[in-house]
Parts: structure tokens; C-alpha cells; sequence
């Protein structure tokens, strides 16, 4: 496993716990599904889900506001030179395997 690798693997272990205590919204499931740092760990792309969806952009509007302190708690517990500029990017990886699968669902019942 490579030094950026490592990176990676720990911010998303240690954002995922962040923003579960921080983000506070009832009814809403956030999920950190991926880090991904640049070469020179300057900036972070974390890529993230929300359900139910309908509260992405109110999501994606607190996890701005809170990236401060988030990056202020990582820097008191890792041992980080510098924590990474965060780029919040939503995954839409879920969603358009869902409409994949109704679509092949749909093909099927054609085909029957």
C-alpha cells in the first residue's frame, strides 16, 4: 500500500466519525465513501452520498461549513504535517446504479 494510499484510508476513517458528530441533521444518512488526496496531500476530494437524496444541496452546505472545524479536530489527533484543503464532491455512483438496474428490470420484463 502506497504512502497516499495510506492517506487516504485514514481520512476516510477518521471524516466518516467527524462528520457523523458534527453534520447533525435528523432523518438524514451521510456516508463518506471515498477519499481522494492529491499527489502532494495539498487537497482532498471527499466524496460522499445523502439519503434521502432531496437533502443533498442542505448537506452539501453544512459539510462546507463545518470543514474548518472538522480540519481543525483532524489536525489536534493525526499526526499530519498538514491536513489537506477539502473539496466536497457528491457520489453519484448509488444513484445511477439504481436507475441502471430498473432500466435492465424494465428490459427483462419486455423480453418475457
Amino acid at each position: 500500500m502506497s504512502r497516499l494510499d495510506k492517506v487516504n484510508s485514514i481520512l476516510h476513517h477518521e471524516l466518516a466519525e467527524s462528520i457523523n458528530r458534527h453534520l447533525e441533521m435528523d432523518g438524514v444518512l451521510v456516508t463518506i465513501t471515498e477519499v481522494e488526496c492529491s499527489p502532494d496531500l495539498r487537497e482532498a476530494h471527499i466524496l460522499f452520498s445523502v439519503l434521502p437524496e432531496k437533502y443533498l444541496g442542505t448537506v452539501l452546505k453544512r459539510l462546507r461549513t463545518i470543514s474548518g472545524r472538522v480540519a481543525h479536530e483532524l489536525r489536534k489527533r493525526l499526526k499530519f504535517r498538514e491536513i489537506p484543503t477539502f473539496h466536497w464532491v457528491f457520489d453519484d455512483r448509488e444513484v445511477n446504479a439504481a436507475k441502471l438496474e430498473d432500466v435492465f428490470h424494465e428490459l427483462g420484463k419486455d423480453t418475457e
